[in-house]
């Protein structure tokens, strides 16, 4: 007798397979973070700048800085002379500086002072330093003596030899002033302006100038 097989209904299915687990990646997330910190950082750097450009207004509206004033009154030339490549000179200044400001002091802390013949240095001087008040005017005496080597070519030759027909040099001098200023209680910055001074010298021992020297405006500019 044959064995029973049990009845069959339908189609037969297997054991069922779960579906395919989806993998979720999230791109640019550390991209993401660098950019909103940069974005800050401008930010923070963008208002700083706007902060301090409100307070420099804001300062320059209350004490309305002016210019500082420097200008050469007198110049004594008693010797400038060649032997060989040496130029000889001596030569000594009364040098005025004007503070117009009204609310503002001025810190001068150093000032170098050099002499120049054909843009050729001649000698550097180191004024001692001091302080200006409100609208005062300050004299100081910058003096250059001694001998440099100084060689010259055919053209400045021959403006030497024409300078010295006339018995006028022509000799330039730069300051070079190291400044803080006193706004109220609070000193501020450290400055350092160029100060040019173009002067025409007559040789006081010169038979041939007739001249005298006449005081001079020196550029400033910072």
């Amino acid at each position: 007798m044959a064995d029973k097989q049990p009845h069959l209904n339908g189609a037969f299915y297997g054991p069922s397979v779960p579906p395919p687990t989806k993998t979720y990646h999230r791109h640019g997330h550390g991209r993401g973070c660098a950019c909103c910190l940069l974005s800050t950082i401008i930010k923070l750097i963008i208002g700083i700048v706007v902060v301090v450009g409100i307070a420099v207004l804001i300062l320059w509206l209350v004490f309305r800085p002016n210019k500082l004033r420097f200008d050469v009154t007198s110049a004594q030339l008693t010797q400038f002379n060649f032997t060989g490549n040496q130029l000889h000179y001596n030569l000594a200044l009364n040098l005025t500086i004007r503070n117009p400001n009204k609310r503002i002091g001025v810190y001068y802390d150093a000032i170098e002072a050099s002499s120049f013949y054909k843009d050729q240095r001649l000698n550097t001087q180191w004024l001692p330093p001091f302080y200006q008040g409100h609208k005062t005017t300050t004299v100081v005496t910058p003096q250059f003596n001694g001998q440099q080597l100084v060689l010259l070519g055919a053209q400045e030759l021959t403006e030497f030899n024409a300078e010295k027909l006339a018995g006028v040099f022509n000799i330039d001098v730069k300051f070079r002033p190291r400044l803080r200023l006193k706004l109220g209680a609070v000193r501020i910055g450290k400055l350092k302006p160029k100060v040019n001074c173009e002067l025409k010298v007559p040789l006081e021992s010169s038979a041939t100038s007739f001249t005298f020297f006449q005081a001079t405006r020196c550029d400033f500019d910072f």
